[in-house]
């Protein structure tokens, strides 16, 4: 019916490149001061980190239903737990671009750090030999179970994981933005 395997890698090859993606973001963010280019991308970044951020969450949340509902694999309570962190934001950056307000990257970089350490320690669930770490299931879907492993280290978990960096790094850009555009609070 659907080709598992090959939405699987294809979703794999694109967790790898929102990584690079991440990580070169990362260093415009922290070069932005002292490298002219960096700067010009860094303006640049500012102006498209609310729209990217609603349709990478947006996405995301579609894909995670797309996977339970359709292909059929259930959600472990620790997959349940990185869809608490992540669902909320869609509305979030929705409403945030609605009302072009970018202080909701306050709250995103917050979600997002929570559903992150969710999805590093279940990334760990996953790789490291089993009876490392507890797992939460109880008689239900084992959270140590992989559904997919690609490229060496590509699972579930590390996309959560690899989302959450990227929303946290946009975040950045948007809060220079509103600081830049914000005056100071009077105390």
């Amino acid at each position: 019916m659907y080709p598992v395997e090959s939405i699987n890698y294809w979703l794999s090859l694109g967790t790898i490149l929102l990584e690079l993606v991440t990580i070169a973001l990362a260093g415009v963010f922290l070069a932005r001061r002292r490298v002219r280019a960096c700067a010009d991308i860094a303006h640049s970044v500012e102006t498209w980190a609310l729209p990217l951020t609603f349709v990478t969450s947006l996405t995301a949340s579609a894909l995670s239903l797309f996977y339970s509902e359709i292909l059929g694999f259930p959600p472990c309570p620790l997959c349940w737990w990185q869809r608490i962190f992540l669902y909320p934001q869609v509305i979030l950056f929705g409403f945030a671009l609605f009302t072009r307000d970018r202080m909701v990257a306050l709250y995103s970089m917050t979600l997002s750090s929570f559903g992150a350490a969710v999805a590093l320690y279940h990334h760990l669930l996953q790789v490291l030999p089993s009876g490392s770490l507890p797992c939460p299931a109880e008689g239900t879907v084992s959270c140590a179970q992989r559904f997919i492993f690609e490229f060496g280290y590509v699972t579930f978990p590390m996309m959560a994981f690899s989302l959450f960096a990227f929303l946290i790094v946009l975040m950045l850009f948007a809060l220079t933005a509103t600081r830049r555009v914000s005056p100071p609070l009077d105390r």
